[in-house]
């Protein structure tokens, strides 16, 4: 298995004046990466690597309570995706456990006092990540060549955005998957990973770790983007493994669209340079039921899991 050096990039050049050369060799980076791999790196990305450390270390001393204890944080509703604390099962193995947290002003978040620490260390982180979506979605924007601020207006509201932080159990004899093979449904995804790593990504048929940096954030593009750009940046696959004998941390911010919005290839990947739209439109909503099925029903087949494959549309 060969390890993949995923292209790092230095957002400090895009938050101050100046640094046109930087800005403009920064952008290559970002879009080859995206057309490519689907994933780059990133650091000086504003979030504090403080924060990140406490943050990650306060999930792990929530983790280690006892079961009954972490169970008074499971979620008001019982519907999936809820926010609160939960474990990911299939086929009657516990793959992970989690806190899902969605805006510190939403009323549905149901976070751990204990430690006392860890809410408000979560809520600024998320506060964080909101940013840096804001300005990866700028950068994305230049990239691609859109109208100004036009992803910022498509996608203007952040009601929709999640923050996971999970801890994957131990590998056993028979079972090393933390999280299988998928695709990410949203926007763009923002993961830091603890040094025990695991995160793998498919390119051109084998699968290629993402080595553990401290302080940098793993970015990869959704299967939003994958559609709106009709295939120009890619939403790679990519999958968790387990190793025995420890467990693996990490934390993962969702930068995603509202569930009211429709998606479909954009006129500048299509019509305007002649090219036939890959995908037929759908609502994110519609989508993301399906993606949740694939949870509370999984199919026993890899090829009966629902991705954005659903929506393509087959060309001669």
């Amino acid at each position: 298995m060969a390890t993949l050096s995923h292209p790092t990039v230095d957002l400090s050049v895009f938050l101050k004046d100046g640094e046109e050369e930087e800005k403009k060799r920064a952008k290559e980076i970002i879009s080859h990466a995206c057309s490519e791999y689907g994933f780059f790196q990133a650091v000086n990305h504003e979030i504090p690597l403080e924060l990140m450390s406490r943050a990650m270390e306060l999930t792990k001393i929530f983790f280690a309570l006892p079961e009954e204890e972490k169970r008074k944080y499971r979620p008001k509703s019982g519907e999936p995706e809820s926010a609160g604390y939960g474990k990911m099962s299939a086929h009657g193995i516990d793959l992970n456990e989690y806190i899902l947290m969605l805006p510190p002003q939403s009323s549905s978040n149901v976070l751990p006092n204990d430690p006392p620490e860890l809410r408000p260390a979560l809520e600024e982180l998320f506060n964080y990540f909101c940013k840096t979506g804001e300005l990866v979605e700028s950068i994305l924007n230049d990239c691609l060549g859109l109208p100004p601020d036009f992803l910022k207006k498509y996608n203007d509201d952040r009601s929709s955005d999640i923050l996971t932080t999970r801890r994957y159990f131990p590998a056993s004899e028979n079972d090393n998957i933390g999280l299988p093979q998928h695709t990410d449904g949203n926007f763009i995804t923002f993961v830091f990973q603890d040094e025990v790593g695991g995160l793998e990504v498919l390119k051109d048929g084998e699968w290629t770790p993402i080595v553990s940096v401290e302080g940098t954030i793993v970015v990869n593009v959704g299967d939003v983007i994958q559609v709106l750009t009709n295939n120009k940046f890619k939403s790679a696959p990519h999958r968790v493994l387990k190793q025995k004998g420890r467990s693996r941390h990490s934390i993962t911010y969702f930068y995603s669209l509202q569930g009211d919005k429709s998606v479909e290839p954009l006129p500048h990947y299509t019509k305007q340079i002649g090219e036939p739209p890959k995908y037929r439109g759908f609502m994110v909503k519609d989508y993301r039921a399906l993606r949740i099925r694939n949870r509370t029903h999984p199919p026993s087949r890899r090829e009966d899991v629902i991705d954005i494959t659903h929506y393509a549309i087959p060309h001669n």
